[in-house]
Parts: structure tokens; sequence; C-alpha cells
């Protein structure tokens, strides 16, 4: 997000609301092998502010003020990013930074971190935070399986948090985990026991819908459902203030409704990854726009609970089936990369170029499905033991996903795979595929820290109800993630990220498909922190906005 000027200034998270956005292609990388913290954040001591602003920013759908619910996604974290802390928070160079923690550290065998806590950190109501709210969000939500908790497979090395005074906390692995600051800054926000203890984390309305109570530098004044949130500074908030003083999100589900506000002048910023508004907001001379290589990729996920995806062969071939360079060419406009794993360019030393690639050929896709036993039948689509190859593909309207399936679509029907698209909205979307997990096949993306440890998205323990969306397991494939969280230098972090991403090229755990580009258009008038727009919202008080 941005800031602002006393006019109307608006963020638009038009595609992909909490991707990690570098601000420049040569943006240093963190080193998650250092056990030593900052000793300060950069934003406790801002300055002061020249006056108050006040923003009006975009959420595409219906927020919950919950961070942990699973229910909650790009719609929510604009609003709880600036409601909530974690331990720590993201620096500029995406390095952990302190928030509700001031320092921290490893023990020797990397089996416990401590982290010390501020002493001067209030709820908005009032109340005083102290470890007992940390150990309540891991211990009684995040850990717990059976709650389904949004992120919660980031964490499944954790064991168990405890208090070993009221300003420290002690959080016990059941393996070691060097890059656990970083997550800590990475959507893993702490909630009060004070107003969760003994009731249900989603059905606590009052909370989750109405009226959050948090640690951040704002706190919630206004929600008219379906149209707005307002927030405004927490008088409360231990890092002090700058020049905004309130954030207005408005609920715009239309993405040319968003556009054509931010060219009008009325809103702020955009974050966009639809090719043909990046062309439009450049003509725009009253906004700075600037592509910059983004850290997230695209994906098909394959129901691996069923046995006909679990053949790695059908795998392979419906991605031989995909024309992934003319979807980046025609519905991307050239924006993008075809992706070829979970790790993306972008992390330059532990990317590994040296893969299976998969460029489009359909007739080595018919060979492999035919290896797999499909042949045609009378009505042209493959089948197999008397049953046609059918997929149902549920597809969310959200920027590209629509278009992006329906090419997919016709890709798998020309190689005789017979796919039936389903369009829904947004929240029907995230309700079916990533809560129910009811799909066959389903596109989407992965956002994570600028960091390889990718395991809460690919490890077997995350299938289910965890980020682990196709549900797919390999023995050998939880060992590399598991030592890539061991490792402690950069050299053994490389080696076996380099190796992980040879076997996620060859056995496909999810159809990576591109990684994309992104613009971010501002308005002329508006300075904020030259990275991505989440850890934007970390260094809010450092806004500056001058008049037009």
């Amino acid at each position: 997000m941005h800031n602002k000027f006393i006019v109307n200034a608006l963020f638009t998270i038009v595609m992909a609301t909490t991707l990690i956005i570098s601000g420049c292609t040569s943006a240093k990388l963190p080193d998650q092998t250092s056990t030593t913290s900052p000793t300060a954040a950069a934003s406790a001591t801002p300055a002061p502010a020249a006056k108050d602003a006040t923003i009006n920013l975009s959420i595409n759908a219906e927020p919950n003020f919950n961070p942990w619910s699973p229910t909650g996604f790009v719609e929510s974290e604009p609003v709880t990013e600036l409601l909530f802390n974690g331990l720590t928070a993201w620096g500029t160079d995406y390095q952990p930074i302190p928030a509700l923690a001031t320092d921290w550290k490893p023990s020797e065998d990397g089996m416990t971190w401590t982290f010390n806590l501020r002493k001067d950190v209030k709820w908005s109501d009032g109340q005083p935070f102290t470890a007992d709210d940390v150990v309540y969000t891991f211990n009684e939500i995040v850990l717990k399986k059976e709650l389904g908790a949004s992120n919660a497979s980031n964490f499944v090395s954790i064991d168990k948090v405890v208090a070993v005074n009221p300003n420290q906390v002690q959080i016990l692995l059941k393996q070691p985990w060097s890059s656990l600051p970083n997550y800590m800054a990475w959507f893993a926000k702490i909630l009060p026991r004070h107003i969760f203890e003994g009731q249900d984390p989603w059905k606590l309305t009052s909370f989750n819908k109405e009226k959050p109570v948090g640690t951040g530098p704002y706190i919630m004044t206004k929600y008219s459902a379906g149209q707005s949130v307002e927030v405004e500074r927490n008088p409360n908030y231990w890092g002090g203030s700058g020049q905004v003083s309130k954030v207005v999100f408005s609920i715009i589900p239309d993405v040319n409704t968003q556009i054509a506000q931010l060219m009008a002048g009325t809103l702020s910023m955009t974050v966009i990854e639809d090719p043909n508004l990046m062309e439009k907001l450049k003509s725009n001379k009253n906004l700075n726009v600037n592509e910059v290589l983004d850290n997230n990729y695209y994906w098909v996920a394959l129901d691996q609970s069923q046995p006909r995806f679990q053949d790695v062969k059908v795998r392979q071939a419906l991605l031989y089936a995909i024309d992934r360079e003319s979807i980046i060419t025609g519905v991307l406009k050239g924006y993008g990369k075809a992706a070829t794993g979970p790790i993306a360019p972008l992390q330059e030393k532990y990317y590994n170029p040296d893969v299976k690639k998969y460029n489009y050929d359909p007739e080595k896709a018919k060979a492999l499905l035919k290896e797999a036993g499909y042949t045609p039948g009378a009505d042209g689509f493959l089948q197999k033991d008397g049953k046609v190859f059918e997929i149902n593909m549920p597809a969310g309207q959200f920027g590209v996903l629509v278009q992006a399936s329906t090419l997919v679509q016709q890709y798998w029907q020309k190689v005789g795979v017979k796919v039936n698209l389903q369009v829904i909205d947004w929240n029907a979307f995230i309700q079916k595929v990533i809560v129910n997990r009811s799909y066959d096949a389903s596109l989407a993306w992965w956002r994570a820290p600028v960091d390889p440890d990718i395991l809460a998205y690919n490890h077997s323990s995350a299938a289910g109800k965890g980020n682990n969306i196709p549900g797919y397991k390999n023995p050998a494939l939880d060992k590399l993630l598991e030592d890539g969280r061991k490792a402690k230098t950069t050299d053994e972090r490389i080696k076996i990220y380099k190796d992980l991403q040879l076997l996620t090229a060859e056995e496909l755990p999810y159809l990576y498909l591109w990684n994309p580009s992104i613009a971010i258009a501002t308005q002329k008038n508006i300075t904020v922190p030259k990275t991505s727009f989440i850890v934007a919202e970390d260094h809010i008080l450092e806004w500056k906005v001058s008049n037009k």
C-alpha cells in the first residue's frame, strides 16, 4: 500500500494482493543462515508527520479480519496487515526486522528459538500484550491442524511455544529451522488471548467480521458490509505515528472500475498483472508505472487423491499439452516467463535453470497418455477401463485466472481430455478449492517469501488442510524440504534447493505455468519504500505524500 495526500488516493490491489513484489530485480535477497537480528525496527522512530493524510485503498471482496481465518485471502490481508503485528516484520530488503519481538536467537543445536518481546505494547482495547498471547496464538490456533488456519502449514516445524516470562517466549522445534524469523514476518500475526480463549476462532463474529482488536498502527473504526472498511491511527500503538492518519478500503470487485478511478487521479496506487491494463496505465502521464519481476508462480493443481493423477506420465502429459508460451504472449502480452518449478528466477543463487523442460508438445502429451493406458473413445475423448478422462475445473473470477483456465481447457481437449470449466466468483473459489478441496484440477498461484524454503507448499504434512493444495506426497521431496530447513550454510542450501528443483521438474507436484511480471502504478505525488506492497505496509509510517 502507499501513502497519501489529503485528497483521496486509492491503493488498488487488482491482482495478487499478497504477492511479494521486488522493487527491482537486483534487490538483495535474504540469507537465512544469519543467527543475529537487527536491534531496531526501521519504523520505530518515524519522522514527525507534516500533516494528517487520508488514503483510500481497494480490496476486491468482503474481508475477514482474523488473519488466520481459512476463509481470508488476498481481500483480507491488506486490512489485517495494518491491524496486527507479528513477532518480526519485513525490512525493505526482505530481511526480518523487529516488531513485537525486539531480538531473537537460536540455540546451539538449532532446536529452540528465543524471542524477547517489547514491554510497551498494548492491544487496541487497552489490555497489555504479553507472552501468553504468542503462546495462545500458536499452540491453540496455528498448531491445531484440525482448525485449518490459513498459512498454518508454514509452521509445521514448530512443536510448541512456551512463555519463559511475560516478555520472553521460546519456540521449540521438531527440527532445526534457520529461516524461522523470516516466516514470522510472513503473515504470522499474533491474536489476543483475552478475546479468543474459550471461543471457536472462526465463529467469533464480533472479532472476525465486526470489531477486531490488534496491536498494529491502526484500529478499525467503521465497517460497512459490501462497501468499505475504515481504519484510523491506533492511539496505543508502540511504534509512533506517521503522516497517514486514516485508511479507507473500498470494496470494488470490478478491475475496470478500479483502473478508471486510478487514471482519474482519485486512487493512489495499483498493483496489476493484467497486461492490457499495464499498457493502458503506461500511457497515463500522471502515473509512475514500473514493471518488476515477481517471486510468485502460477500453477495447475491436480487432485492427488485421485489415482489417475498419481501417475507421473499423466501429470507430464497434461503439462506438455499446455502451450504456455502462447498464454504468455497472448494473455500476458509477454509480461512473464514459463515457470520451471516452485523457486522463481528472482532468487538467483537458488534458482536452477537446468531442469527438465516442458515445451509445448501435444504429440508427446498424447504418447504419454497412451502409455498411461488411455485410448480414444467413439466421441474422440480419451478413456480407460470404460471411463472417459473427464476433468472438472473450477475457475475463480480474479485477474487472468478465467482466461488462462479457458485456454488450458482448450489445450487439454485437443489431446482428448474432456474438461468441464466452472466459472465462479472469487470467494466461492476459495471455499471450493482452498477450503474444501473440491476439484479435479484448478489454476491459481502461490506467493512466498523471497526464500527457497517452500516446505509449507509442498511437504506431505501440508496436504489436506495445509498449503499443499494438490495433496502430493513424496518421501524424497519431504527429505529435501526438511534438509533445506536444517541447513546452516548458504552453500548447503543452494545444493539442496537446486536438487529439489530437479525432483519437482520431473515429478510435477504442481503443473508449473509461468512466473509473472507485475506493474506497480502510483500517482506521481506519492513516495513509498521501493519494495513489495505488503512490505511497504509494514513501513506505513514512512510513507510520504506531497500536494498535487
